[in-house]
C-alpha cells in the first residue's frame, strides 16, 4: 500500500489528540480574537468540512476534547503542543492525510480569523504560532 493510499491507524488516545489539537486551534484563535464567538463558529464550520480520514475524525461525535486553559497563555500551553503532537502523529503514518491535517487546520485558523477586524495584531501573531506548531511536526 502507498503511502497516498495508506489508512491511518488511530487509537482512541490518538484520535483525542487530533481532536484536541484542531478544535484547541479554533478555540485559541477565538481567545484572541476581538469577536470569539464569531470567530468560534467560523473556525468549527471550517473543521466540519474537512475530509478525507482527518474529516471523519474531525466530525466524529466524541467528549474527548479536553481544553483546560483559563487565559490565553494557559490555552496556548496545550495548544500549540497538542498540535505539533498530532502532526507529527499523522505525518509518520500518512504525509498525504498529514498534509490534510496541517491544511484543515490552517484553513478553520483563517475562516476564524476572518471575523475579527481587520490589522488585528494579536490574531495575526496566534495564526504564526498556530501554523510554527504545525510545521515543527514535518
Amino acid at each position: 500500500m502507498s503511502a497516498a493510499t495508506a489508512t491511518l491507524a488511530l487509537t482512541d488516545q490518538s484520535k483525542a489528540t487530533l481532536r484536541t489539537a484542531a478544535y484547541g486551534a479554533v478555540s485559541l484563535l477565538a481567545a484572541a480574537s476581538d469577536k470569539p464567538g464569531e470567530a468560534a463558529t467560523a473556525g468549527t464550520t471550517a473543521l466540519l468540512s474537512a475530509t478525507g480520514e482527518i474529516g471523519h475524525v474531525l466530525n466524529a461525535k466524541s467528549k474527548d476534547i479536553r481544553l483546560t486553559g483559563k487565559t490565553v497563555a494557559a490555552l496556548a500551553d496545550q495548544v500549540l503542543p497538542a498540535l505539533t503532537a498530532a502532526a507529527t502523529l499523522v505525518d509518520t503514518q500518512n504525509p498525504a492525510e498529514a498534509t490534510n491535517f496541517r491544511t484543515t487546520v490552517l484553513i478553520a485558523v483563517e475562516a476564524a480569523a476572518a471575523t475579527s477586524r481587520p490589522g488585528q495584531p494579536v490574531v495575526a501573531d496566534m495564526t504564526r504560532k498556530i501554523a510554527a506548531a504545525l510545521r515543527t511536526g514535518n
